[in-house]
């Protein structure tokens, strides 16, 4: 099973949207994939909604395609907190992970895929290569969900069709 995490807890976020992208495309494929949106998601502490979160999305799953915004030059705290509160071996160890960052800025936050690099590689994860960076993303897709570059669109099935043979 693949787990798309929408890594931000922001309401109505660009980020969900394109998570929702890559989820699609992997039913596409016929691929087993979850959808976890940290919206309304209580991470901040190892309780009973932490261990549900576990036991549905991170534990099952084989790999993750992680979807981040720039906050402040890294990623959200969020996301961070969520990985903190997971028990690490069960979730993450000699798992995959593919990346995508994005910003309203120009270098689709570079900093924070590295940044979620190095952490994903102390926690015993496999990281592909392909790590997809989306500047100026409100240009990139629309309040419907819709990637609007078809650019864009072959960018991410061919990130997606790699990662699936990794």
């Amino acid at each position: 099973m693949i787990t798309v995490i929408s890594g931000t807890n922001r309401a109505d976020s660009m980020t969900l949207r394109m998570a929702k992208v890559y989820y699609d495309l992997l039913k596409e494929h016929s691929v087993e994939a979850e959808l976890l949106s940290l919206e309304q998601k209580e991470v901040w502490e190892r309780g009973p909604s932490m261990l549900e979160l576990e036991q549905r999305y991170l534990i099952p799953a084989e790999k993750f395609i992680i979807v981040m915004p720039e906050y402040n030059a890294s990623y959200p705290g969020i996301l961070k907190l969520m990985m903190d509160n997971s028990d690490i071996k069960k979730c993450w160890w000699h798992k995959k992970a593919l990346l995508t960052g994005l910003s309203d800025g120009r270098a689709g936050n570079l900093r924070g895929v590295e940044h979620m690099t190095s952490i994903l590689h102390y926690l015993k994860v496999n990281v592909h290569y392909n790590k997809l960076l989306l500047s100026k993303v409100s240009d990139e897709i629309g309040k419907d969900g819709k990637v609007l570059k078809e650019s864009t669109v072959q960018l991410i099935r061919q990130q997606v069709e790699d990662f699936m043979k990794f």
